[in-house]
């Protein structure tokens, strides 16, 4: 059984003790992760013990119950918070309710008050566990938008948004059977508008013209249905149809099947749909591309007429605006080359480079594409000024591979190679940046730990970075918060000064960040065991 993790703030030890002991914990459900003595050391807990409920007193030094409770609702919202008072004061009750606390109780307390307390506190953590974690509430919330969910990836993987590697699993999970097909085509159904219906006016749909769409999209799935595996759906260019070119049937027959399903519409509806069709794509993650060439097909229904199939093939050159390399493809492959996996670089590469055999162009275009692909990684290059002889020199040079005409797999060889050795460097220079960041952190800290209010937010903004992910790089590198590392900086330092100076305990706090002393000796002493007088006697022995 697992339990809530609870955490206890009171400045009296008896009072924690107390409690601590006289609760049966495991029996209301919880376990006691810890307990603070104040505000500062419980924000400081909280964030290593992560703990899921926090008592604590209204009245503590250093920080008190309101002011931790703000802290707490800032950084971890979801925790719940019991503020202990022995105030009954109505203006304390008033800002404990702006800060949303789950119990505001009056001391003293008794046992079965605090225990019938914990118990409403369980029950609330139980429910809405529950609500999070009820696999049948959420396979119910999933199944009911899962058309939604559906609708949104096909027009996100035809726009081509979706990231290579998720194309496959979504297509699988959204039960969209156009897998391990020889080629995949776009289709994109465009209806007239009113003008044309006019001429069938006595036809029931026509008075109910929002259900046209649904039923040329009916009509035409009937039509295909049984002859190729397809999914449907609309999309900003039309009612699209992706359909599987498997080895038992052909483009020719999808388009000749789309041409019969616009006579049916024209003849059962009384409306007039135009397909366009666009180039076939080899594999799903190009089939953006089929999609744009349905859309573009479509706008030469001015000239060829409507009420039919138009093939892109048929009205623009095959290799019209195929062999390119748009702003996208170089975002995406430089993606890959600085943030990439080698087996994510290997499948980008062979994303791009497995164009130039699907297309039916000029040798001369080939280069031209393959020369484009290199000037990207060479920006990159520039960029990041890295060698560049390993382009122009390395395995003989990337400009003999592409001016000896060599196939297409000797050129994404190089191509994926090059991209991963600079894969390599860069993963080795963010490795040395944020250890170089991390000593400017440190270096800035031991510059002006004195300065009572430094903290996170000041490294952050001397460094232009998010206080997050410097907060994680710091632990990650040091193995401990940053907020520990400046009180080991700032402690140490009092060592120094209590054992070669004669001053005062409070001019050392101040002299190493601390305002109060009464909170410097508290801080001193939990980590050496001594208050800084008694280490100072003890060391002069």
């Amino acid at each position: 059984m697992s339990y809530y993790r609870i955490l206890l703030a009171d400045d009296e030890e008896e009072v924690r003790k107390g409690i601590i002991r006289k609760i049966e914990w495991e029996r209301l459900g919880f376990e006691v992760a810890g307990d603070a003595e104040n505000g500062e050391d419980a924000l400081e807990k909280i964030e290593q013990l992560k703990p899921d409920v926090v008592m604590t007193d209204i009245r503590m030094p250093y920080m008190d119950g309101l002011t931790l409770t703000a802290r707490i609702r800032q950084k971890y919202p979801s925790v719940k918070i019991l503020i202990f008072s022995g105030y009954d004061d109505f203006e304390y009750a008033q800002q404990a309710i702006k800060l949303n606390v789950t119990e505001y109780i009056l001391k003293p307390v008794n046992v079965e008050e605090l225990t019938e307390i914990l118990t409403r506190v369980r029950e609330n953590l139980d429910e809405e566990i529950e609500q999070r974690r009820n696999v049948n509430l959420l396979r119910e919330r999933y199944r009911s938008s899962l058309p939604v969910l559906r609708e949104l990836f096909l027009n996100e993987l035809v726009r081509g948004n979706v990231a290579e590697e998720e194309v496959r699993p979504k297509l699988e999970e959204y039960g969209v059977d156009i897998l391990d097909a020889r080629k995949l085509t776009a289709a994109v159904i465009s209806v007239e508008g009113e003008e044309r219906m006019q001429e069938s006016p006595d036809l029931p749909l026509q008075q109910e013209k929002m259900l046209i769409p649904l039923s040329v999209r009916s009509l035409v799935e009937d039509h295909i249905r049984g002859y190729f595996r397809f999914t449907s759906f609309n999309s900003p260019g039309g009612i699209t149809i992706i359909a599987a070119i498997d080895q038992q049937n052909t483009q020719t027959g999808l388009i000749d099947l789309l041409a019969d399903a616009c006579k049916e519409i024209r003849r059962i509806l009384g409306v007039t749909a135009t397909i366009g069709v666009g180039h076939s794509s080899r594999q799903p993650e190009q089939i953006g591309v089929s999609y744009q060439s349905a859309v573009d097909a479509l706008g030469y229904k001015a000239i060829v007429g409507a009420g039919g199939t138009i093939y892109i093939n048929d009205v623009e050159p095959v290799n019209r605006g195929k062999l390119q390399l748009s702003q996208k493809d170089e975002a995406e492959l430089e993606n890959r080359i600085k943030f990439g996996t080698p087996e994510s670089i290997e499948a980008e590469v062979r994303s791009l480079t497995g164009r130039i055999d699907d297309t039916r162009a000029h040798a001369s275009q080939y280069q031209v594409y393959m020369l484009s692909l290199v000037s990207c990684m060479t920006r990159l290059m520039q960029q990041y000024d890295m060698d560049m002889r390993q382009v122009f020199e390395a395995d003989g040079g990337v400009m003999n591979l592409i001016g000896g005409g060599q196939k297409q797999e000797e050129f994404a060889a190089w191509m994926t190679q090059t991209a991963c050795r600079m894969n390599e460097t860069l993963g080795r220079r963010r490795d040395n940046t944020t250890r170089q960041v991390i000593e400017e952190a440190k270096q800035y800290i031991q510059e002006h730990y004195q300065e009572p209010d430094l903290s996170v937010e000041m490294i952050c903004r001397q460094l232009h970075m998010s206080p997050a992910y410097f907060s994680t790089m710091f632990r990650k590198e040091t193995g401990k918060t940053c907020v520990a590392y400046l009180t080991d900086v700032r402690l140490n330092r009092a060592v120094e000064l209590l054992n070669q100076t004669s001053d005062k305990t409070y001019v050392i706090a101040q002299k190493v960040g601390y305002l109060e002393q009464n909170y410097f000796s508290y801080v001193f002493k939990k980590k050496f065991g001594v208050s800084p007088t008694k280490f100072r006697g003890a060391s002069n022995v």
